[in-house]
């Protein structure tokens, strides 16, 4: 397995490449913008392809690297459920599991730090955020935090894994690298508490001040969707209400991009063809299901996915490729509940 750990001393941020092998689909979790063409100096010198790029909640003290790693890899952007972002291209609930070739992520839901902080957990280690950190845990005094329901993310989840279980948080200010759940357990100050009063007590009494990015950082990364305004400027994109209007027509073709796990959960769009955004290049190259769909047929394709991210970059490439008549519907599955499309389970 491949396993990097990547250090932003400006924020303190911590930011984790992995993948199953040299040469294979990657992932990444909490990038930060400045550090973008390090990343992907380091994905071609390890001959990656970067599929997902994660972020495990909004941050206040850095801007996000999501929105540039996806423009410049096309990669697909992930946050929780929670999130209040505008748009990334999927959201994930605990439960699910969050994968790319080779690598499984469990994904958990722990607020408190904010009320969108989830952690991951791989096999023997856990990406916790800003939920616990090393000797520490995340503040809970601003973005919706509560110390309760942070007491019950360390206490009722992330300290009820093996004690052998490596911690990797977003943040360390005193050079930490890694630590595991028996450690904190035993030497994290903040969590020799008796109960969650008494938490939210020690927790109310940090008088911290706020990150000095928080102005900047907050409102740029809660608006990451920036590619669906380009390609609607463009004249490639279709509403919700539009599409509803082309589902039956026997020129045209919706073509679901979103994973198998994706579908099962949420539903799909009656008679759409399912080709994963993951293949989209070979789809759509000569010789490719799309290109012949379109080519031997006629038909106009509509991409669509969950929330609109991974189809309007499929459009583009699309466009890019001759494949002039390619549509999107903006806003995805999403937006087409919230139009009285039908779906089936």
């Amino acid at each position: 397995m491949i396993f990097r750990q990547l250090f932003d001393s400006v924020s303190g941020t911590y930011t984790y490449l992995l993948a199953s092998r040299r040469g294979g689909e990657a992932l990444i979790i909490d990038p930060v913008i400045e550090k973008v063409d390090r990343y992907l100096q380091l994905v071609n010198e390890l001959d990656l392809k970067l599929v997902k790029a994660v972020d495990t909640h909004i941050h206040a003290d850095h801007v996000s690297g999501l929105g540039a790693l996806r423009d410049r890899t096309h990669c697909i952007t992930v946050m929780g459920e929670m999130s209040k972002v505008d748009v990334v291209s999927m959201r994930v609930a605990e439960g699910d599991k969050l994968t790319v070739e080779g690598v499984a992520l469990d994904v958990i839901y722990t607020p408190g730090h904010t009320d969108d902080s989830y952690s991951f957990m791989m096999q023997d280690r856990v990406f916790t955020g800003d939920t616990l950190l090393i000797r520490g845990t995340g503040r809970t005094d601003f973005q919706n935090g509560d110390a309760r329901m942070q007491y019950e993310s360390l206490f009722g989840k992330l300290l009820r894994l093996p004690d052998e279980t490596l911690v990797y948080p977003a943040h360390d200010y005193k050079g930490e690298t890694v630590s595991t759940i028996g450690e904190e357990k035993k030497f994290n100050p903040r969590l020799q508490v008796k109960n969650a009063d008494e938490y939210a007590d020690l927790m109310s009494k940090l008088n911290l001040p706020n990150p000095k990015m928080m102005d900047v950082a907050v409102p740029a990364n809660l608006h990451l969707g920036l590619h669906q305004e380009e390609v609607a400027k463009r004249g490639w994109s279709l509403s919700a209400s539009q599409a509803l209007g082309q589902l039956k027509k026997p020129d045209v073709a919706f073509v679901d991009l979103r994973e198998t796990s994706e579908r099962e959960k949420h539903g799909i769009i009656p008679g759409a063809v399912h080709l994963p955004y993951s293949n989209l290049v070979a789809n759509i190259a000569p010789g490719g299901s799309l290109r012949q769909l379109t080519e031997t047929s006629g038909k106009r394709i509509v991409f669509f996915c969950a929330f609109g991210e991974r189809s309007a970059m499929a459009v583009q490439a699309a466009q890019d490729a001759g494949l002039a008549s390619a549509l999107h519907i903006e806003g995805g599955i999403d937006a087409w509940k919230k139009a009285g499309g039908a779906l089936q389970h």
